[in-house]
This record gives C-alpha cells, sequence and structure tokens, in this order.
C-alpha cells in the first residue's frame, strides 16, 4: 500500500510539473522539450523528491518507440524509396565524418583512448529525433525540404544504433559470454525483419478489418498498442532496437486504410510518454558528476555543438541544400541524442569504460539537448533575408527582342492559366518573372520565359514591350502591379494594359489609372463556383448561369456608382439574405407605350443601371 502511494504521489508531481512547465515555457518562447527537463531536474536533481530517475527513464523510452511507429505511418514505402539517396548518402555521410571527428577530438584532449573514445565520438554523433521531431512539428515544418533531409539524417541515425551496439562486445575489456556466433546474430536479425514483414503484408490489415467490425473502440486501442509493442520487442529479441522495429511497423501500415485511426490511437499515449521521457532524463542528471566536471562540461558541450552544426552544414550544401536550408538543419541537430544514452549505459556495463565516463557522457548530451531550442533560435539570425524566390540569377533575353502579341509580367498560378488561354488561341507569349524558381520551373516545361524584374524599364524594354500588343500585368503584390502600369504609362501612352487586381478596391483604383481591363483574381472564380455550388443544391442549370450572370451584371454596376461616389455606394445592390420570387401584382394604371426615343433612352438607362 505505501509503495503504491508513493508511485501514485510520483506520478502526481510529474504531471503536475508538466502541467505548469510547459505553458510557461511556450509562453517564453522555448518550447516543451526545455519545460520538460527543467521540470525533470527541479524535481529530481534539485528538490531530491523522485531518486528513481533511471528506472523512469526505461519506461518512457516507449515515447520513442511510439514516435518513430507514427514516422513510421507518414512513410509509404514509395516515399522512403525516394528518400534512400538522403537516408543512405547524407546521413551515412554525417554518422561517419562526425564521429570520426568527434573521436579524434576525445583522443587527442586524452579523456577516453582508443576504443573508449570511439564508442563516445560516434554515440556523441547521434542526435536526438524525439527532440528534432518535436521541434518540427511545433513549427509545422516536417514536410518541408529541410524538414525531410532532417528527418532523413535523424532515421539512419537510429538505423546507426545497431551496429554500433554490436561492435560494444568486440571492444569490451572481457567478452561476454555468447553462445551464437556473428553469422548466426545476423541470421537471427535477417529473420526476424523478414517476419515483421510478412505479418505486416499478410497479417495486420486482415486482424485490424476483423476488430473494425466489432466497432469496439477499445479494442481497436488495444489493438494498436500490441502492434507497436510487438513489432518492437521482436526486434530486441532478434539484437536490434525496439524503435526500429516500431519504425518498420508503422511503414507496413502506411498504405493501411486504417492508418488514421491508428495514429489517433497511438497519439496520447506517445504525447504522455515522450514528455515523461524528456522529464526523466532530467530525473536522473548527476549534478554532482556535472559540479566535479563543470569545467570539461563547459567546453565540450559547445565544442560538440559545433563541430555537429558545421559537418551538417558542410555536407548538406555539398549535397544541394540552400544556405537557409543548411543552416536550419545544422542548428536543429547539434545535440547528442537519446540512443546515446543506451549506447554509453551498454559500454560501462561492458567495461568500455568507467560507470562515471558515461554519467558524464550523459551529462554533455542531457545539456546540448537542453541548449538545442537556443541553437534553433539562433538559426533565423544566420539566415538570409532573401529566400529562393528572390533569388537572382543571369538575365538573359535572348530572342526576346523579336516581340511578342502578349508581354506578360507575373507568372503565379493566375498568369499560369491565363497564359494556356492565349497559347491555345495560336498568340505567341513572352513572360518575365523575378522568382528564379519559378523561371527555372516553367522553363522545364517549354515556357518563353525570362528572369527580371518588371519594374525596372531596361527590362521591359528587353523583354519586346515595345512591339507587344498587350501588357498583360499579372504580378501578385499590389504595389508592384501599380508600379509596374504607372511605369508603362508614363513611357509607353499607347500600350493597352490588362492587369490582375488584387480585390474591390485594387479595380478603383485600376480603373483611375485607366487600364484597358482588370481583373479580381478570384471573382470569375468565385462565380464558378457559387453557380455549381446553386446547382449542387437542385437548382436549374441554365436558371443557375443566368443567376450568375445577374450578379456580374450587379457588380459591374457596383462598381460605376463606386467610381463615382465612394466605395459605400450600391450597397443595395448587394444580396444579404435569401432571394424569393415577388408575387405578380397587377399594375393600378395601364402603361402607355412609349415612343421610339423615350424607348432608346430607357434602355440605356438600364443597361448604365446593370
Amino acid at each position: 500500500m505505501e509503495t503504491t502511494t508513493i508511485i501514485y504521489s510520483q506520478a502526481l508531481m510529474l504531471l503536475a510539473g508538466a502541467v505548469v512547465a510547459a505553458p510557461l515555457f511556450k509562453r517564453l518562447g522555448l518550447g516543451t522539450i526545455l519545460a520538460y527537463l527543467a521540470a525533470g531536474i527541479l524535481i529530481g536533481p534539485v528538490a531530491q523528491q523522485i531518486t528513481e530517475g533511471e528506472e523512469i527513464l526505461h519506461v518512457s523510452e516507449l515515447g520513442v518507440v511510439f514516435l518513430l511507429f507514427i514516422i513510421g505511418l507518414e512513410l509509404k514505402p514509395s516515399r522512403l524509396w525516394q528518400m534512400r539517396r538522403d537516408i543512405f548518402g547524407l546521413g551515412t555521410a554525417q554518422v561517419v565524418i562526425t564521429g570520426a571527428v568527434l573521436s579524434f577530438l576525445i583522443a587527442f584532449s586524452g579523456l577516453l583512448e582508443g576504443a573508449g573514445s570511439i564508442v563516445a565520438g560516434f554515440g556523441l554523433a547521434l542526435s536526438s529525433t524525439a527532440f528534432a521531431m518535436q521541434i518540427l512539428e511545433e513549427n509545422n515544418d516536417t514536410n518541408t525540404r529541410y524538414g525531410q533531409r532532417a528527418f532523413s539524417i535523424l532515421l539512419l541515425q537510429d538505423l546507426a544504433i545497431v551496429p554500433l551496439l554490436a561492435i560494444i562486445p568486440l571492444m569490451a575489456a572481457q567478452a561476454p559470454e555468447d553462445t551464437t556466433t556473428p553469422l548466426e546474430d545476423f541470421a537471427i536479425a535477417i529473420a526476424a525483419v523478414a517476419a515483421l514483414f510478412a505479418a505486416g503484408r499478410y497479417l495486420l490489415n486482415p486482424l485490424f478489418q476483423v476488430i473494425a467490425r466489432t466497432g469496439a473502440r477499445d479494442v481497436m486501442i488495444a489493438a494498436a498498442l500490441l502492434v507497436v509493442m510487438g513489432a518492437a520487442t521482436m526486434m530486441q529479441l532478434a539484437g536490434l532496437s525496439m524503435a526500429m522495429g516500431a519504425f518498420l511497423a508503422g511503414v507496413l501500415l502506411a498504405e493501411s486504410s486504417y492508418r488514421h485511426e491508428l495514429e489517433a490511437d497511438i497519439e496520447p499515449f506517445r504525447g504522455i510518454l515522450q514528455a515523461l521521457f524528456f522529464m526523466a532524463v532530467g530525473l536522473s542528471l548527476e549534478l554532482q558528476v556535472v559540479a566535479e566536471n563543470l569545467l570539461s562540461i563547459i567546453i565540450a558541450v559547445p565544442v560538440l555543438m559545433l563541430v555537429k552544426s558545421l559537418v551538417l552544414y558542410g555536407l548538406c550544401r555539398a549535397t544541394g541544400s540552400r544556405h537557409n536550408d543548411a543552416v536550419r538543419i545544422g542548428l536543429l541537430l547539434p545535440q547528442g541524442g537519446e540512443f546515446g544514452f543506451v549506447l554509453f549505459t551498454a559500454a560501462a556495463a561492458a567495461g568500455v569504460f568507467s560507470q562515471a565516463t558515461s554519467s558524464l557522457l550523459v551529462a554533455i548530451v542531457t545539456l546540448s539537448m537542453a541548449l538545442t531550442p537556443v541553437a534553433a533560435m539562433l538559426s533565423r539570425r544566420l539566415m538570409h533575408k532573401q529566400d529562393e524566390l528572390a533569388e537572382e540569377i543571369e538575365e538573359d533575353f535572348e530572342g526576346a527582342g523579336a516581340g511578342a502579341d502578349v508581354l506578360m509580367i507575373g507568372f503565379s498560378r493566375f498568369a499560369q492559366i491565363a497564359s494556356q488561354i492565349l497559347l491555345a488561341g495560336g498568340r505567341d507569349v513572352t513572360i518575365i518573372d523575378h522568382s528564379a524558381a519559378r523561371v527555372r520551373q516553367a522553363a522545364t516545361f517549354g515556357f518563353r520565359i525570362y528572369f527580371g524584374d518588371g519594374t525596372r524599364l531596361d527590362v521591359l524594354r528587353a523583354a519586346g514591350i515595345e512591339k507587344a500588343k498587350i501588357v498583360a500585368v499579372c504580378t501578385q503584390k499590389k504595389e508592384v502591379t501599380d508600379k509596374i502600369i504607372d511605369l508603362v504609362h508614363a513611357e509607353y501612352p499607347n500600350a493597352r494594359i490588362f492587369a490582375r487586381s488584387y480585390d474591390r478596391l485594387h479595380t478603383l483604383e485600376l480603373r483611375a489609372r485607366g487600364v484597358d481591363y482588370e481583373l479580381r483574381e478570384t471573382f470569375e472564380s468565385g462565380l464558378l463556383f457559387g453557380r455549381k455550388t446553386l446547382e449542387a443544391l437542385g437548382v436549374n442549370g441554365d436558371e443557375a448561369i443566368g443567376i450568375m450572370d445577374d450578379i456580374r451584371r450587379r457588380d459591374e454596376a457596383r462598381l460605376v456608382l463606386q467610381e463615382a461616389e465612394g466605395i459605400t455606394a450600391g450597397r443595395d445592390m448587394l444580396h444579404s439574405r435569401p432571394v424569393r420570387p415577388e408575387p405578380l401584382v397587377k399594375p393600378k394604371r395601364e402603361v402607355t407605350q412609349p415612343d421610339d426615343a423615350l424607348a432608346d433612352l430607357a434602355d440605356e438607362t438600364l443597361e448604365k443601371a446593370e
């Protein structure tokens, strides 16, 4: 009973610590990971309320297992194959180069020698999957280009723990008794992976189909937990990591129709266990070891993070990443990882180095984790202000001087659609755009497109504006559109200008500037959307078209009034409630037939009103 009370009180303290620390640190912009670490340090090493940090850490490592299962669910095998270069190329290079550099620095400093320096160096080369993925998720960067490359590196690091753990017995001072040969161990591992693939392909989907038919929600949750834990345990018994087993199970179920339900079932367990993991890291931190080796830690932590950041940045740049992405990756993954704890503990148990050394390495990893959110925030200061769309390439207007029917300035989604109409009508179109990435992409599809700034007169001349019959200004930003139109009017007053307007106010401003034609970027698509919705509600197609045409006429009539009287004019023409047919009422007196002149005047007035 007393033990149960202690467990309840410890659970209460951990939950209270998480609930208090997470919102506070989130408010300060430091992230929830650092909050959980701080709460663990305060509850354990500082207040001495919980002293079984390592036991809690073993249980909470399931949070990392569940995290990798969810990551696997997001990765279809086809997508994983597409990422193979980053995983096995960039990821392998990062582990090998970083591990070699850190091993050399450890041996050169005299902290460890031989096998100990190798295990420590390669253990520190691994980054924290949980930390990095949490930061990516919080910033909604998981599916960005740099997020995918960072994940590829993390995935290879998680796989690398398997051979690293395998070589520890070979480096041990006294090899442990082993009844199997390395070849047999390899065969067992391969058989376990094959069995897992076979189960995923032929057993898991039928199992979930049977359970789904029962409609028992709790059984479905139990089945999801069983799959994750079963796959993780199978890999562990085969000498591989639990995290790898969970990841493979997730990948096998990525194509399943039950993928989203599985993710929803596992997510609460993953969240609470991952929070517990970070708190357990804080609980297991030995402040005495930190105090005794404070100088070494103060030097080692920044050196570790600097070496990893520089290696990551260099490798990412060498393999095609832009500066901003390379900076983000370098400062996202400079910390030690949770698998380092596993590796250092195993090495100490095998006698590769002492338990005190293991505690020192764990402290270095923990503190590097604590500094990761700070490093991630630092990346924003080191990034270049211009993004990929502002990248400049050499301006080359060869072939544009001959002119075209239409000079199109700006080639975003609006212009891409409009260009299809012009090209289908057999008209030549010359396009200029200020985005190097968009120019390269459009050029691969065969468009006659040039890189250039449409607000510059020399660019417009080089693009053939003097021979163009119409200048189509399709830029996205209102101020850029206005600047181009003013420039064209000043230099080429007879040029016909068709412009894309941003909104209703911009439409009125463009008309005041004297453009030949303007169109709000969302007007026609909104009309078509409304018409199709009406038809889906049962309105006859011809009637829906008539209603759409009437709204178009009303909108034009409102614009005419607003040009003359201001933006608030014509409010009575707007529909703010459903329109009902008016009952027919017999007129009180007959209307005489007007003569022809009066009829023409009436028609003209009606047209203007519309």
